[in-house]
């Protein structure tokens, strides 16, 4: 037989499947993702508030250097003015005290006065632009001109101070020689011809080079262009305030707010614990996972799924069913043993007696051996006969059907299960015995499931759940294959990887994972909530099924020895959830 499900880990998907998987999980955490955009809407609303009474009003001057012929092309400005300089000049205190004398400013409101202004240089240019933010338009554009006045007033000053000091300079050296030049001149013309002469004569032309060269100097720095700029673009009152107004805050923040609750999301779904998606179960595992049943029948109604108004349940199990005949491993044997991680059994209860509705339905011989010694409940839920073929758990010496409770479980009671169109399976209901792992050991335990080697014969064990108890380990070198039953959002994948650990442990193999959605009064996480108080019903006929409640397996009365506080046969070291 060709085996068809077999992978040890999910197969190999591509790139655009992987996102779109990612992308449904990031869905999962709706409430970050809602609460990511309600931040970035309030974000919005304070932007569109805070903005709606904020105006801007913008003046460019354009710098130049004092020169004596602007139309030189030799010149460069740049070389000449260090742009990023005169912006911190532009910013300094002493040009917004000038610009507060012209405006009326008091000291109290100096500091605001500087507050409301910004001065950039667009990239390779020589312009500096003044940009002030006030709350009316009058006042941003009369501030903004002044701080401009101010800047080049200031601007015009220092190069005047510049100017005036280098003249001062050439004129206080010029002085002297120009003295020393007219006495020279006095003597020359009073001294005879003669070599004296013609000396200073030569003395007298040195003189007047070095005082023509300074009042050249001078005659430079006085012809100079010192216009410090000009200005480009005067501020005007603006028409609209600045901002993006509420309507583009609101866009603005709404889409801020959902890359918030993606980030937060991405940040949760890395550290959550639990699978993620059934790939990760599948990883876990090592197993694929053979079905997911649909939520709104995983619990609360009968275990039979067959007959039911919606199909869906019934066909989702048929599904199982066939993914499970398909597999080389559990044809084999036809032995499967089906357990949940912990909390609730009732899920893997359903499960097992579905599956094996839908092997009956194919014309195999099916037994249902309920394992759970500690809460049997199946005899109650299920409609069933006494009756059956007498070859199922048969006691010792023929004395198959023994009287109840005169024996250890399993004492050779059998009822038959009617699942309507689907046909009958035998049951073996569970019983409550005072020492739960030497029933399971038991050589007629061993016997009842080696039932499975008959032609055409299929057993299907429902054991507690596999963290809970050892119950299940125990079981399963006799079973081969393990069906496990879980809710990926109450289970961890560490969970999940110690099952596979502790099955392979004892000799089994995991053919896969049966995933279903949280049962009704479930959290995530958590195990199944107290039931509210409820009337007294009639006690459960075999006709009328009954929702499977913990309830009605466990008296109030606790019997000592009774198999609830019996040591396990393989100690289970419980994680705290």
């Amino acid at each position: 037989m060709i085996e068809t499900n077999r992978p040890a880990a999910a197969p190999a998907e591509d790139e655009p499947d992987l996102l779109r998987d990612q992308f449904r999980q990031l869905l999962r955490y709706r409430r970050l993702l809602g609460a990511g955009i309600g931040v970035g809407l309030l974000g919005g609303v304070y932007l569109g508030i805070s903005t709606a009474d904020t105006y801007v009003a913008t003046a460019d001057v354009v710098l130049r250097a004092p020169t004596d012929d602007p139309f030189n092309p030799s010149l460069a400005p740049d070389k000449a003015i260090n742009i990023g300089s005169e912006r911190q000049v532009a910013l300094s205190s002493s040009i917004a005290n000038e610009a507060a004398k012209k405006l009326g400013v008091s000291a109290s409101g100096f500091a605001a006065l500087r507050s409301g202004l910004q001065v950039t240089n667009p990239p390779q240019t020589m312009v500096l632009r003044f940009t002030y933010t006030a709350s009316s338009p009058k006042e941003a554009a009369t501030r903004a001109n002044a701080m401009t006045e101010a800047y080049l007033l200031k601007r015009q000053e220092a190069l005047d101070v510049t100017r005036d000091k280098m003249v001062k300079g050439y004129q206080d050296q010029r002085d002297p020689v120009a003295k020393s030049l007219d006495e020279l001149v006095k003597q020359i013309n009073s001294m005879p011809a003669g070599p004296a002469r013609d000396a200073a004569y030569s003395s007298k032309t040195d003189l007047q080079s070095k005082v023509n060269s300074l009042n050249s100097n001078i005659a430079k720095l006085q012809a100079l262009d010192m216009t410090p700029g000009r200005v480009t673009s005067a501020a005007t009152p603006p028409a609209a305030p600045d901002g993006p107004g509420l309507p583009m805050s609101l866009a603005l923040g709404a889409a801020v707010g959902l890359a918030l609750g993606l980030l937060a999301a991405w940040v949760r779904l890395v550290f959550d614990p639990a699978p993620r998606s059934e790939g990760d179960v599948a990883r876990a595992l090592r197993a694929p996972v053979l079905g997911y049943l649909p939520r709104d029948r995983t619990g609360g109604g009968p275990l039979l799924a067959a007959g039911e108004a919606d199909p869906r349940l019934a066909e989702e199990y048929r599904s199982v069913a066939f993914r499970l005949a398909y597999d080389a491993r559990f044809a084999d044997r036809r032995r499967l043993l089906v357990v949940a991680p912990r909390g609730s059994s009732e899920t893997a209860a359903a499960v097992a007696v579905n599956l094996g509705a839908s092997f009956a339905e194919t014309g195999k011989d099916v037994l249902l051996i309920e394992a759970d010694l500690r809460t049997p409940v199946l005899a109650s839920q299920l409609p069933t006969d006494a009756g059956g073929r007498p070859r199922w758990s048969q006691a010792p010496g023929g004395q198959g059907g023994a009287k109840h409770g005169d024996t250890e479980w399993p004492d050779g009671r059998q009822l038959v299960v009617d699942a309507g169109e689907s046909g009958a399976f035998d049951l073996i209901p569970g019983e409550r015995v005072r020492n739960v792992a030497r029933s399971l050991t038991s050589p007629r335990a061993t016997r009842l499931i080696s039932e499975a080697d008959s032609p055409n014969s299929t057993v299907v064990v429902l054991a507690p759940p596999v963290l809970s108890y050892a119950d299940a380990l125990a079981l399963v070198d006799r079973v081969d294959g393990v069906l496990v039953v879980c809710d990926p959002r109450a289970v961890h994948r560490s969970d999940l990887s110690r099952i596979r650990e502790l099955i392979s442990g004892a000799g089994g193999t995991v053919l896969g994972a049966v995933l279903h959605a949280p049962l009704p009064g479930e959290k995530r996480g958590k195990g199944k909530g107290a039931a509210p108080a409820a009337a007294p019903a009639p006690a459960p006929s075999a006709s009328t099924p009954q929702p499977l409640t913990r309830e009605m397996a466990e008296p109030e009365q606790h019997i000592p020895g009774d198999g609830t506080d019996t040591v396990a046969l393989r100690t289970v070291r419980m994680g705290r959830r």
